[in-house]
């Protein structure tokens, strides 16, 4: 399979297609091989436009996904990351190339091996795999610049949004079943958030999602 040429027909005739513009973006998905974070007997299939499944119930998500996600943030050199949900490692791979360092907390064990272990073989050291449920949070490096979730949540934890500085961005994919809203919160001052959905897709729940009382807009 000549990958090359298979990444750029994703860049070209997926993401870019879907309104991914942002060149940084582009670029990005052009530079990061995602080829390398896939399950092995799924490696052709890394550039088509599904979800890839990879254990656990849980997938990696569309390459149009990632971009809208990526393009969304306006990431920064400087900006520290929480990633909930590290699946493959792939997305932190992407934050990882953009930001000062990225913390990816994986409630499955055998994700966060896998995660860990296709990091490491392709060199990003800016990266921690942690295990556990950051759902509510991970308040160890808290406050963050940035905090992307990585599968669906019925509604954002307040505990989520209070660990975003003044100027933090969030990224959620908020609601059930038949759709589900991708969602930017920017954290405008302290206590005040504005509210933008994206686009609207359908990802798998995480595991451990709290009740639908706990924050609304």
């Amino acid at each position: 399979m000549n990958f090359e040429k298979a990444r750029f027909n994703m860049v070209e005739q997926q993401i870019r297609p879907w309104e991914v513009l942002d060149p940084d973006v582009l670029d990005l998905l052009m530079t990061v091989k995602r080829e390398e974070f896939v399950p092995a007997a799924a490696r052709s299939l890394a550039f088509a436009d599904v979800e890839i499944p990879i254990g656990c119930g849980q997938v990696m998500l569309k390459p149009v996904i990632e971009g809208k996600i990526l393009q969304a943030l306006q990431l920064h050199r400087s900006d520290s990351v929480l990633e909930i949900g590290a699946g493959s490692g792939y997305f932190a791979a992407l934050l990882a190339a953009r930001t000062e360092w990225v913390r990816t907390v994986e409630i499955e064990p055998a994700l966060v091996r896998f995660a860990h272990d296709n990091l490491a073989r392709y060199g990003v050291e800016n990266v921690i795999v942690e295990e556990g449920d950051a759902v509510p949070g991970w308040a160890s490096r808290a406050p963050y610049d940035v905090i992307v979730v990585s599968g669906g949540l019925p509604e954002v934890p307040k505990s989520l949004l209070e660990q975003l500085k003044v100027g933090g961005r969030l990224f959620a994919f908020v609601g059930s079943m038949p759709v589900m809203k991708a969602r930017l919160i920017t954290c405008e001052a302290e206590g005040r958030f504005r509210t933008e959905d994206v686009f609207e897709t359908l990802v798998p729940m995480l595991r451990n999602t709290p009740p639908q009382d706990t924050f609304r807009f």
